[in-house]
C-alpha cells in the first residue's frame, strides 16, 4: 500500500501543489491527508467534479502549473463537458492530473449503482484520449508512473489520469472535524419519516439517507414502496422527486436530499421552486461533511441554504438543529402548500453497524411505480 504523505510529497516534487475534487471512499484516506496538510486555497472541495475541473484549470491559468483533481469514477460524467470543451488540446489545451477511485471495477463485489460504471471506467478514458495508469501500489512503482505521467502531461499539454484500486493507499484518519449538533441524521429521518401520510412518497439522495430510510422502514415493520431510494446519480434525488410531484398532485412528496447533495447541483433548486408544486417538501439533512465517502467537509453548514431556498422562490423556509422544534415544524409544514423548504442540522457519522437496502434498484423501481398507479 502507499502512504498518502508519500503520495502527496512525490506529486509535489514534480510540480503539482492544488488539489480539487469531490471526495470518493476509495480516496478517503488521501482526501484526509490532503485536507489536514494543505491550505484551504490550495484544496478545494468542490460542488462537483466538473467545477473541480475548472478550478485546476484556472489555477493553470494563473500559474502555469498542473494542478490534481480527485474523484469517484461516478464523477467522470461531470467532468465529461469541461475535459472536451475546457481542457482538451483541439480547445484550450490545458493539463490535468486525474486521480480516479474506481469504485465497481470488473471482478471485484460492488453496489448496483457502481457495476456500470466500474465497467466503462477506462473506456470513457480512452474516449475522451486521456493517458491513464492503474496505480500500483508498490511505492517505487508509483513514484515511476507519476513522473512519467507528469513528464506526458508537460510535453504534450494533456491531460492524464491515474485510477485507484480499492486499499491502493494506506489508514490515514481525518483529525479535523464539523460542528456538533444533538440529533444523528438516523434519528432525524425517522422523526421526519414519521409524520408521512398514507399516500405520501419520499425521493431519498445517495448513500447514508437512502440506508437509515430503509433501516428505518425495517425497524417499523413497514414495506419499502413509498420509496425511492437514489442509491447513485448524486445531487439529482430533488429532480426526481419534482418529476413525480409534478405528476401526482394529489400525493405529498417528499425530497430527503443531503447538504453535499443539494450543492452539487444547487441550480435544481430555483427549477422546483419556479413550478411551484404545492406537494413538494425538500428536506436537506446538513452535518456539513460528505459522510458516506470518509467525512471530509462540504460548506453546508459555512453557507445559509435556507436564504437560498427563500431567495429562488420557495414560500416556506425552516431551518432546525433539536427535535423538539423539528417536530413542531413537520406538524406545519405537512400541511402547507409547497414547495417547502426544511434544513435539519445534524452530526456527523453514522452507526458502524448500518446495513444496506436487501432490495435491487429494478425491485424498488418497480414497488414504486406499482404504489402510484394503484393507491
Amino acid at each position: 500500500m502507499i502512504s498518502p504523505k508519500f503520495f502527496i510529497d512525490t506529486l509535489c516534487d514534480n510540480g503539482i501543489n492544488f488539489f480539487a475534487g469531490v471526495p470518493d471512499s476509495l480516496l478517503k484516506n488521501i482526501c484526509a491527508y490532503i485536507f489536514d496538510t494543505v491550505d484551504e486555497s490550495h484544496n478545494i472541495i468542490a460542488a462537483n467534479e466538473g467545477s473541480a475541473v475548472a478550478l485546476a484549470a484556472g489555477h493553470y491559468l494563473a500559474t502555469g502549473k498542473p494542478g490534481m483533481v480527485y474523484m469517484q469514477n461516478s464523477g467522470e460524467g461531470n467532468t465529461v463537458n469541461p475535459l472536451a470543451s475546457l481542457t482538451d488540446k483541439e480547445v484550450y489545451s490545458i493539463p490535468v492530473f486525474l486521480l480516479i477511485g474506481w469504485r465497481g471495477q470488473p471482478g471485484v463485489h460492488d453496489e448496483p449503482q457502481h457495476v456500470k460504471q466500474g465497467k466503462i471506467t477506462t473506456d470513457l478514458l480512452d474516449v475522451m484520449g486521456i493517458k491513464y495508469q492503474v496505480l500500483s501500489k508498490d511505492e517505487a512503482k508509483a513514484s515511476e508512473q507519476i513522473s512519467l505521467l507528469i513528464s506526458h502531461m508537460s510535453e504534450s499539454k494533456e491531460t492524464v489520469a491515474l485510477v485507484v484500486e480499492k486499499d491502493t493507499f494506506e489508514p490515514y484518519p481525518l483529525t479535523s472535524d464539523v460542528a456538533f449538533y444533538p440529533m444523528s441524521r438516523e434519528e432525524a429521518i425517522g422523526s421526519v419519516a414519521s409524520v408521512l401520510g398514507d399516500k405520501d412518497i419520499i425521493v431519498s439522495t445517495t448513500g447514508m439517507i437512502s440506508r437509515e430510510l430503509f433501516e428505518y422502514r425495517v425497524a417499523m415493520g413497514q414495506n419499502h414502496e413509498r420509496d425511492f431510494l437514489t442509491v447513485g446519480s448524486m445531487g439529482h434525488a430533488s429532480q426526481i422527486a419534482l418529476g413525480i410531484a409534478l405528476e401526482k398532485t394529489d400525493r405529498k412528496v417528499w425530497c430527503f436530499d443531503g447538504d453535499g447533495a443539494c450543492i452539487m447541483h444547487m441550480g435544481g433548486m430555483a427549477i422546483i421552486a419556479s413550478k411551484s408544486p404545492k406537494n413538494y417538501v425538500h428536506v436537506v439533512f446538513n452535518n456539513g461533511a460528505h459522510d458516506s465517502v470518509g467525512g471530509q467537509p462540504t460548506v453546508g453548514l459555512r453557507i445559509d441554504l435556507p436564504s437560498v431556498a427563500k431567495s429562488v422562490g420557495y414560500p416556506h423556509v425552516y431551518s432546525v438543529d433539536n427535535k423538539a422544534d423539528l417536530n413542531v415544524i413537520l406538524s406545519e409544514a405537512k400541511n402547507l402548500e409547497g414547495p417547502v423548504f426544511i434544513e435539519i442540522k445534524v452530526r456527523k457519522g453514522n452507526r458502524k453497524d448500518l446495513g444496506r437496502p436487501t432490495t435491487t434498484p429494478v425491485q424498488n423501481k418497480e414497488a414504486l411505480m406499482s404504489f402510484l398507479k394503484d393507491s
